[in-house]
């Protein structure tokens, strides 16, 4: 299957470069992934095409603080770290600015000041896709050190500096660990919540922390040859359970976001074969059509760009051809894309 084969033409001011004031204040497309139909609400009105015994899945994944500015120990010159991954006993896989002047055994120093430096990292290797392996030396907890010296990684795009840096955080957000938010869960306020479930929809978390291939494009000609990165993931005991109760008893799993989507999905057998302990690990899942979802009933997501894995994933859900038509539409109406723009209910 060709990855032209999910193109379409964007303009670039539909590309949303700052979240609106309120949560909820966005569009809201519903699509019938049976029909192909659409019809043009707000996002207040996804309680309406909710239903009692549904049960709501969100990514509970926090986004760290991880772009770190600091200086070269030996030069002064300026380095910038932003991190993707936790590889274990202080070692973290990054990407790295200015790339081909931090070769391994480069030692980049952070904090306030030159003198004391707060955090030391040493590259230590080199990635295949040309990013840095980096092992950091600091005295304290990692995290409060992080909080105390990074900054929110937003994407590139976004030219706005957000005033409040939980815009850029689900209301929901609990274990950190993502480079980049699950954003189809900032349209959401705890108010909103509290009415989801006064309606008889129950909630319940997963983890996936995000790493930015989710939003890297496919550079490969088909899309079976294109790779995933690998996030790491949690399914709750308590979150297995309600799955089975709420397929048992006919209603539907709604996943809010791809991320969430793609939990679901890859424990998706040992959810249903009964299993509730030790549903955690690292997923390279890559949903496309011809995947048959085993779990998600409904998608809330936003807006993608052309030719990404996530328009193919929803594309799997739907139809392709449903979702570009769909999407045809959503540029005519001028609805606003990516991480905070408008949102999509799949169903």
């Amino acid at each position: 299957m060709n990855v032209d084969q999910f193109d379409f033409e964007l303009p670039e001011r539909l590309i949303a470069q700052s979240p609106l004031k309120e949560r909820t204040a966005s569009r809201l497309m519903a699509l019938d992934k049976r029909t192909g139909a659409v019809r043009h609400l707000h996002f207040p009105d996804l309680l309406e095409l909710l239903h009692p015994g549904d049960l709501l899945v969100m990514n509970d994944t926090k986004v760290l603080p991880a772009r770190l500015y600091g200086w070269k120990a030996d030069t002064g010159a300026n380095a910038e770290l932003l991190l993707l991954k936790d590889l274990g006993e202080g070692r973290w896989e990054t990407l790295a600015r200015p790339g081909k002047r931090l070769r391994s055994g480069t030692v980049l120093h952070f904090g306030d000041s030159k003198e004391e430096p707060l955090l030391e990292a040493t590259v230590v290797a080199e990635t295949e896709d040309g990013g840095r392996v980096v092992e950091f030396r600091y005295e304290g907890v990692f995290l409060e050190v992080l909080e105390r010296l990074g900054t929110m990684p937003l994407p590139p795009y976004i030219k706005e500096r957000l005033d409040d840096p939980n815009r850029y955080q689900t209301v929901y957000a609990k274990h950190p660990g993502s480079a980049a938010a699950p954003t189809a869960g900032l349209h959401f306020t705890e108010q909103f919540l509290d009415r989801v479930r006064e309606r008889g929809v129950r909630t319940a978390p997963v983890t996936l922390h995000v790493g930015l291939g989710t939003f890297r494009p496919v550079s490969a000609e088909t899309v079976e040859e294109h790779r995933m990165h690998e996030e790491y993931y949690e399914v709750p005991e308590a979150t297995a359970r309600l799955i089975r109760e709420t397929r048992s008893a006919g209603g539907r799993v709604v996943a809010i976001g791809t991320t969430s989507a793609r939990t679901l999905e890859t424990a998706a057998a040992r959810i249903l074969s009964g299993e509730d302990d030790d549903l955690r690990g690292w997923t390279n899942i890559f949903i496309y059509p011809g995947y048959e979802f085993k779990l998600v009933d409904a998608l809330l997501t936003n807006f993608h760009l052309p030719k990404s894995t996530l328009l193919m994933m929803i594309s799997a859900l739907a139809g392709r051809d449903n979702v570009l038509a769909a999407y045809r539409e959503a540029v005519e109406r001028e609805y606003r894309f990516f991480s905070f723009g408008d949102a999509m209910f799949i169903s």
